[in-house]
């Protein structure tokens, strides 16, 4: 059996693998661009497929492929059609999409490759010889009917990072709020002190810190949210340069309807084919929001390693739970390694953004940018990366993170800081000369107070009670 087999497109002959899915100008980009060995990411792959049903199905109800006025198709090769797009949906032919991200910057190639193995396995369902010369489905003609790479990839670009932020980030930094939650409602009731600027402030309790990061995670989550919506309008219909040539007038909203109902999202058609073709400003908006996710989950990875730094010479006022040895020559050393894994992810998404923004502002040129390839995979990356990471967070670490309330509160009786609660009784400037007299000397706000006789026992229980520091006074 030959190892390869000759097919034709409108450039000539093309050797391609015998008995791969796709055809010759997929081939043709695998020659192009031998540039990463980084194939385009499965979960474009998979909503091409979906687009590519939603596309056949309109087509279909608009009479377009059984009543095309050249190579008409019957029913029979339309079902076969739709089954096709829906394989490759479903992850049955990821093995046959080879081209690199770094291809054409429409994303050609990888419509291309989308619709010649839609074709051929179609030709395939049907009953058909999917390697005789002439194609009873056409790639071109009944896969790609109506559509142009131009609206095609970017819908499928908006429909892949749409539905892994539902299915998987939003979730992930719900849950991860709730496991916050639930400790600071726990530790509601260890004293602690605060530390502004890493020096020593007024007293709060465990749970209200810890309470601050939750509502971090839960703004995130919201956030999340609205990186979805920035992808609500779909350019299925603009064809080549949004003005819908060679397509019918109902196709993008159809296409968009049928979109939302298979994945419970609500698509639209864009409201402005020429700016959905031209701009993917709906990406670095979603990416913007991703940014700003990842800045949330640095911030909160290293509050958490320092709150457990130690644990004989740190603050070690939280314990994070044992994973795995920290050292290769330290022997008994273990590490905060889940914060450190997440810090290192949400470096990678502000990289991402750097990339995202440059390709949105400078990546496109009247009516088509020409880095989608690139935006796409670096999106699904911030997404998928943002969700693994804050799941293993949360799994691993935060659902068994511990208090240390002994090192908590053993701070807060000798800090500096309390004498804030003298301000009312002895001014500023006092509790200020008091505080660094306590520091010279060693001795507590308290001991210097009854040395002095500034306030009355009463007083001075009052001022220096640390729960009361915890939150405003009536009055």
């Amino acid at each position: 059996m030959s190892k390869t087999r000759i097919e034709h497109d409108s450039m000539g002959e093309v050797a391609l693998p015998a008995d791969a899915y796709y055809g010759p100008q997929t081939q043709r980009a695998v020659e192009n661009f031998p540039i990463s060995g980084r194939r385009l990411p499965s979960e474009l792959i998979h909503a091409l497929g979906l687009v590519k049903w939603a596309a056949a199905a309109a087509n279909r109800d608009l009479g377009r492929l059984t009543g095309a006025k050249k190579n008409p198709l019957n029913n029979r090769q339309v079902e076969a059609l739709l089954a096709a797009c829906r394989e490759v949906a479903e992850r049955k032919f990821d093995d046959q999409f080879p081209v690199d991200v770094f291809q054409t910057g429409s994303g050609t190639s990888s419509n291309m490759n989308a619709n010649e193995v839609i074709a051929n396995r179609a030709i395939e369902l049907s009953g058909g010889d999917r390697f005789a010369p002439h194609k009873p489905i056409h790639p071109n003609d009944h896969v790609n009917l109506g559509q142009s790479t131009n609206d095609i990839f970017p819908t499928a670009i908006h429909v892949a990072a749409a539905s892994a932020i539902q299915a998987r980030l939003i979730p992930a930094l719900q849950h991860c709020h709730q496991v916050l939650a639930d400790k600071a409602a726990e530790w509601s009731e260890i004293l602690k002190i605060g530390r502004t600027h890493l020096a020593d402030a007024t007293p709060l309790t465990l749970g209200q810190e810890i309470g601050g990061l939750a509502r971090q995670i839960e703004r995130s989550a919201a956030r999340a949210g609205a990186a979805l919506q920035a992808l609500l309008e779909l350019p299925a219909g603009g064809t080549a340069v949004g003005t819908g040539i060679n397509t019918h007038v109902e196709f993008g909203r159809r296409v968009s309807k049928l979109l939302a109902q298979e994945t419970g999202i609500p698509f639209v058609e864009a409201a402005n084919h020429f700016e959905a073709n031209a701009q993917r400003d709906g990406v670095v908006e979603c990416h913007g929001q991703l940014r700003t996710i990842a800045a949330t989950l640095f911030n909160v990875a290293n509050n958490l390693r320092w709150l457990a730094c130690g644990p004989r010479c740190g603050l070690y006022e939280i314990k994070l739970p044992d994973r795995q040895p920290g050292s290769s020559i330290m022997p008994g050393k273990v590490n905060p390694v889940l914060c450190e894994s997440a810090i290192q992810v949400a470096a990678r998404v502000l990289g991402n953004d750097q990339t995202i923004t440059l390709c949105g502002a400078a990546g496109g040129q009247f009516q088509l940018n020409v880095t989608m390839p690139l935006m796409g995979d670096v999106l699904l990356e911030s997404i998928r990366l943002l969700a693994a990471a804050t799941d293993a967070l949360t799994n691993l670490c935060l659902t068994d993170m511990q208090a240390n309330p002994e090192a908590c509160e053993a701070a807060v009786e000798k800090s500096l800081a309390l004498v804030t609660g003298l301000n009312p009784y002895i001014g500023y400037e006092q509790a200020a000369a008091l505080a660094k007299e306590a520091f010279a000397t060693g001795k507590t706000i308290r001991q210097l107070c009854r040395e002095k006789n500034l306030l009355s026992e009463e007083q001075l229980n009052a001022a220096l009670d640390p729960w009361r520091m915890t939150k405003p006074q009536d009055g």
